[in-house]
């Protein structure tokens, strides 16, 4: 209620309470009725019995509102509202003159606050009776109305045209006149199409939020059009297309695209008048047909079996536009029924036509790996240790499991005693999952029916992708959602995601059976299995890529299902979760009979905070996961995508097709909702994705199998109450719990504060504890159920950085230790003549010893060691238990075990392994960094150049950090005197094997702090002092031991902030030929962008946002397998070139990113580009890049009158944020060939002209 309503029933109660026949002053009454709800209490001076009066006029007048009230209701016959009786105190009698109240005066007062109460909800209640007739009457007539009404509207056909020439010539054509058939009138409208190939050039959004939203839109409607016409809704998508065209403000949505997609489904069906209508809206909306519109014609044409006439206007037409008959049957994907009416329709009119061969497949050129692809020899490739025949056998069993979609596994979880209650909890769950799934399936009917009448208003909605599954699939995928939904939720837009993803794999998994496409993939695999099995041979030897190509038929392989974009898939699953949320209901006891308590919903939505986001999230109520927790059902669940595969998996062949049977997979996985990267794969050319696709198909060949000892040890800590140390989680019941009993009154605040902390402590381990223990369950859930396979297979795909991954989570080779223990290869190798002693000298490496020691010293600490590995491998839980010691302890333990059986066997030379020897590298990245900035120093400590005795980066940061700390020990600063004997490897490892992939000051200190907390020996006091202490004096070791490698790592940062600043992200090409582009995108708080703060003034309220866009994504570009850098690395000497490069001084810019010919605020990453990059450039920057020292010089000979601007932004503070930061001038170079307008003579300020000295 607003302030002047709290004013004025203030006065009226002020009023109420005065005693009739006093009348008081305005000001008086003003005074006291506001000053007694708003002002400052003050003392009155009225009488006793003045105040006892009025106290009892506010009794009698609070007594007579409220049985008016009550009168209201009864009237009314609300049963909701439950109305209390109020006892009012009466007035004691015989109590004095001063109690007792005029009979006249009371009679008055009573009469007068009750005609004016009773007046005002009489009148309110009039009201209310009136809005009910008024409603009962529309109601009853709208129930007399005919049903017609309720039918769906009749589909339009006929488009609204905007062109008035269109529309007269469209409404005599539709009246069939016979001087113009259908088909002249397709030729006509193909003559005098418009060439203007999008109007959205003309009617682009001006600002990128518009455009990414307009994006969205289209995005949403192409998938609602190609939906329509997977589901046979193709009058439907018509419809809505004929009443998008016809609102001219939504035109603007529509893309060509989408007009050759209803196109295609009407040449399908042969529906040609249909067509022609699609023909006479992509004229009038100022679009040129392309080789797809040409395709639908001509195959609608080859279906009708039309005559020559027609078909000859149209290839003519085609010959006009200036697109070519043979790119039909190789630009266009179609099927091969699709293409053979295509040809039928073309020969009419060129009998001698032949569609154009398949072209030769191009060989990848990379100099890397002119070797493998060489031409001269045939290509060997390894065989499979297992026959054909037991291959087409796991083939068959992988085909039923994708088939199925789901996979059912045993858990490993302890089973619970099979008590009455835990057999009523899982009655009670089977009982409400048959509930759920027909309340689902009802619900999801309504649902479609709704979202059908809304499309058949012509507006586009998720009816037909709901279609696509049936409703009973769709709600036992929504029960699965829910089985696994954990109990404190998860975020609305994840689940979303996830359900959209599952709805888009079965629909594909579908659609491939529907089309027969598993049968045609069944004989192809089977030819395929010969090239990989041991007993066949294949002539001429080939790659499996190649062989797999080879295989296809002569119109190669289907088209493959374009994924939805994310907008869709969110979308859809935010109603595939609403659905959820309001169908799925159970009683608040699950032990009550049916029907005899109320029902309450399993899901509900709640909020939280996630740094300065509010988000959604979805919660299941405590009863249902106390019933899931009782009933401790012994299966889980898992996508056929999640699990490995029994056969050996598909070779990659293009971004999309590869890795599993049916199920769709990604080349290339990245940031979700980014789409830049499957852009860049999509126009790359396929031969130069060879190398990677080749090497993913290898990666992804090599046969596992689970190591069933390891197994058996991890299971029986598992059951117990697991081992932290060792990476099995205990159960939830070890959580650690909050102090149970409530602060006894009076604690001080700080200490409540305390326990406030704790409390937090406690819920946030009792989360990670469970998501670990989760974790584990699924991995060793799997193992168990994998164990009895003799092999399996792990496909395999790439980051956007061309890291490689296995596409299964739960279970592979990449992991902890316990997952790598876990694992073996399931062929085998003899160990050779010193197979045994490298075996020796793995187990060494895993246990953390004799790092700095030469090969031979470490070999011959493993002879002396050698019983105590023997103890390990034949009593692990009940000998010395010297495994457990190791830094790595599963994967000592496995070896310890292989090394026991080769040194038994008869011979270990001929002793065949399965054992694998993982591998690292000394600090990949500053290998790579030292390889680049020709850092002898700094290549020597991480084992670049050959040494007898191996080399420890982190050892030699640590004794560097323990000189400087020393040094100022000896001067008296006091933290490095209480650091003194700290300083160890463990402490400086983290931050110096994240300080190249961008770790910054801020982090670097966290990292530190946490190593500081687990010393038991260190004054806590001294962890936050310390630990800056610390990451300041890594930060200077690494400075002054990798030179070269820091200025690199600078520039790096630098060329990355700027490319930024400009709008656009850093993206180069591997020299393997794989597009990369950085994903990583900065979100603010606010949009507003604020001209008197520089840029690094922000940095000071944020410490690790820039640096976490710029130096931590940066310096991943260097990768340890590809070598991945930066196309212009060598910087200024590739920006030399060109003879069109233009220096333009208004975009010279002071620190705080401002023009000054320019008004001011206009920031320079909204600055429109005047030009493309120069091709000389590899990196985008839109028209603009860095000019560095050397062309700085060139610019201030060039321009003498360069002014210096005073600094004010705190240079100071901002060279301490970002050392080096100053080592590039903010000053652009523009890429125009004609010379820039006058402008003023730029200005430096002191800061960037500190930087202008050579």
């Amino acid at each position: 209620m607003s302030a002047l309503r709290w004013g004025c029933g203030a006065a009226g109660l002020g009023r109420a309470l005065v005693p009739a026949g006093r009348r008081r002053l305005l000001a008086e009454e003003g005074a006291g009725a506001l000053g007694g709800i708003w002002g400052r209490r003050r003392s009155s001076s009225a009488s006793p019995c003045e105040r006892d009066r009025r106290k009892d006029w506010g009794h009698a007048e609070l007594l007579e509102v409220l049985e008016a009230r009550v009168r209201q209701l009864q009237g009314e016959s609300v049963s909701e509202v439950t109305v209390k009786r109020v006892d009012v105190a009466r007035i004691p009698e015989g109590s004095g003159s001063s109690f007792q109240l005029s009979r006249k005066a009371e009679a008055g007062a009573a009469l007068e606050l009750r005609g004016r109460w009773a007046e005002k909800l009489d009148k309110e209640k009039r009201i209310m009776q009136k809005r009910k007739q008024r409603l009962e009457v529309k109601l009853q007539a709208h129930s007399q109305k005919p049903p017609r009404e309720q039918q769906p509207r009749l589909l339009r056909v006929e488009p609204r045209l905007k062109n008035g020439q269109l529309a007269g010539c469209l409404q005599r054509w539709a009246r069939g006149s016979p001087t113009s058939p259908w088909e002249e009138q397709l030729a006509q409208v193909l003559q005098e199409a418009p060439q203007k190939l999008n109007c959205e050039e003309v009617q682009a959004p001006a600002d990128r939020g518009a455009e990414a939203q307009l994006s969205g839109q289209r995005q949403k409607l192409l998938a609602f059009f190609e939906c329509c016409l997977l589901t046979d809704h193709l009058p439907l998508a018509h419809h809505v297309l004929v009443t998008q065209h016809g609102n001219f403000r939504r035109r603007r949505l529509l893309t060509l695209a989408m007009y050759n997609t209803v196109m295609l489904g009407w040449a399908r069906k042969g529906s040609f008048k249909e067509l022609v209508y699609v023909f006479f809206m992509v004229k009038d909306a100022g679009l040129a047909p392309d080789l797809l519109s040409y395709a639908a014609a001509l195959q609608c044409m080859g279906r009708l079996d039309q005559d020559a006439s027609t078909i000859k206007r149209c290839l003519e037409q085609m010959a006009r536009d200036r697109l070519q008959v043979q790119k039909l049957f190789l630009a266009v994907p179609m099927s091969e029924e699709e293409q053979a009416v295509l040809l039928t329709a073309v020969r009419k009119v060129k009998p001698a036509f032949s569609p154009p061969p398949r072209p030769t497949p191009r060989v990848n050129t990379s100099p890397l790996l002119k070797d493998i692809y060489a031409q001269d020899g045939p290509v060997s490739y390894p065989k499979l240790h297992l026959p054909l025949k037991t291959l087409e056998d796991l083939f068959q069993q992988q085909l039923r499991v994708e088939l199925a979609t789901t996979v059912q596994v045993k858990s490993v979880e302890k089973a619970p005693a099979l008590t009455s209650e835990v057999l009523h909890a899982r009655e009670t769950l089977r009982s409400l999952r048959d509930q759920w799934e027909a309340a689902l399936c009802h619900e999801l009917q309504e649902i479609k029916a709704e979202l059908a009448r809304r499309a058949h208003e012509g507006r586009p909605t998720l009816y037909p992708h709901l279609c696509l599954l049936s409703e009973q699939e769709t709600a036992q995928m929504l029960l699965q959602v829910l089985q696994v939904l954990p109990p404190q939720g998860e975020s609305l837009i994840q689940l979303a995601y996830q359900l959209g993803t599952r709805a888009f794999n079965r629909h594909v998994v579908q659609r491939k059976q529907r089309e027969h496409q598993v049968q045609a993939l069944q004989r192809r695999y089977s030819e395929y299995l010969r090239l990989l099995a041991c007993d066949t041979q294949v002539d001429p030897p080939r790659l499996p890529r190649q062989y797999w190509e080879s295989l296809g038929g002569p119109g190669g392989e289907p088209p493959p299902e374009q994924p939805w974009p994310l907008p869709v898939l969110v979308q859809l699953g935010k109603q595939l979760a609403e659905v959820l949320v309001r169908a799925v209901r159970m009683p608040r006891s699950p032990g009550a009979p049916p029907g005899a308590e109320q029902l309450i919903p399993v899901l509900y939505h709640v909020y939280s905070f996630r740094s300065f986001r509010q988000i959604g999230i979805l919660k299941p109520h405590p009863a249902f996961s106390q019933l899931l927790a009782t009933a401790a059902e012994p299966t889980l669940t898992f996508e056929a995508a999640e699990v490995p595969m029994l056969c050996p998996p598909l070779p990659w062949t293009s971004p999309h097709s590869g890795a599993f049977l049916l199920s769709p997979a990604k080349l290339m996985r990245a940031v979700e909702g980014t789409i830049q990267h499957q852009e860049r794969l999509e126009h790359c050319p396929p031969a130069a994705l060879h190398g990677a696709l080749d090497a993913l198909t290898q990666l992804g060949n090599c046969a596992w199998r689970v190591n069933g000892r390891v197994l058996d040890l991890v299971l029986e800590l598992f059951h117990t109450r697991g081992c932290t140390r060792l990476g099995v989680p205990p159960p939830a019941s070890e959580a650690p719990r909050p102090p149970s009993r409530r602060p006894a009154p009076g604690t001080p605040p700080a200490h409540l504060a305390e326990l406030r902390r704790e409390a937090a402590r406690c819920l946030k381990a009792a989360r990670e504890l469970r998501s670990l223990r989760a974790d584990a369950l699924y991995r060793l859930s799997l193992a168990q159920h994998l164990r009895h396979h003799g092999a399996f297979w792990l496909p395999h795909n790439m980051d956007f950085r061309g890291r490689t991954y296995p596409c299964p989570p739960h279970l592979s080779h990449l992991g902890s230790d316990l997952a790598r223990a876990l694992l073996e290869f399931a062929q085998g190798r003899p160990l050779g003549p010193r197979g045994l002693d490298w075996l020796k000298l793995h187990v060494v490496n895993l246990t953390g010893l004799k790092k700095r020691e030469s090969l031979q010293a470490r070999l011959a600490f493993a002879d002396q060691v050698l019983d105590e590995v023997l103890d390990s491998a034949d009593r692990p839980m009940t000998g010395r238990k010297w495994w457990m010691a190791a830094d790595e302890p599963w994967q000592t333990l496995a070896c310890c075990m292989e090394i026991a059986r080769a040194v038994r066997s008869p011979d270990p030379a001929t002793f065949v392994s399965h054992f694998p020897v993982h591998q690292d590298g000394s600090c990949n990245g500053l290998q790579h960094y030292a390889a680049l900035g020709r850092d002898s120093a700094g290549a020597a400590s991480v084992n670049l150049t050959p040494s007898d005795l191996p080399q420890d980066v982190y050892s030699g940061v640590a004794a560097q950090v323990e000189v400087f700390r020393r040094q100022d020990a000896e001067q008296g600063v006091r933290v490095a005197q209480v650091l003194e004997g700290f300083v160890s490897r463990k402490v400086v490892k983290q931050t110096v094997m994240t300080v190249v992939y961008g770790v910054t000051r801020y982090g670097g200190r966290l990292q530190i702090e946490k190593r500081l907390h687990e010393l038991q020996d260190f004054p806590q006091e001294f962890v936050w002092e310390a630990s800056h202490y610390l990451v300041r004096q890594v930060f200077n070791s690494l400075q002054e031991m990798f030179s070269a490698t820091r200025a690199i790592q600078h520039w790096l940062t630098e060329s990355a902030r700027l490319i930024s600043h400009m709008g656009s992200a850093v993206e180069w090409v591997t020299p393997l030929g794989i597009p990369v582009i950085q994903p990583y995108h900065r979100t603010a708080k606010f949009q507003r962008w604020n001209p008197e703060h520089d840029l690094q003034q922000q940095l000071r309220q944020q410490p690790a946002a820039q640096h976490a866009e710029a130096e931590e994504r940066l310096p991943t570009q260097l990768h340890p397998l590809t070598g991945l850098l930066p196309h212009d690395a060598n910087g200024p000497a590739l920006l030399q070139e060109g003879p069109d490069l233009r220096l333009c001084p208004r975009l010279l810019l002071d620190p705080r990113g401002r023009c000054p010919c320019h008004e001011p605020g206009v920031p320079r990453a909204v600055r429109p580009a005047a030009q493309p990059a120069h091709p000389a450039r590899s990196v985008s920057v839109p028209g603009e890049a860095v000019l560095f020292r050397p062309q700085v010089s060139e610019f201030l000979q060039e321009h003498p009158d360069a002014q210096a601007v005073p600094d004010t932004a705190g240079a100071a503070g901002d060279r301490d944020l970002r050392p080096g930061a100053g080592e590039a001038v903010h000053v652009l170079l523009q890429l125009t060939p004609a010379p820039p307008p006058p402008c003023p003579s730029p200005r430096l300020s002191p800061r960037a002209a500190s930087c202008l000295v050579p």
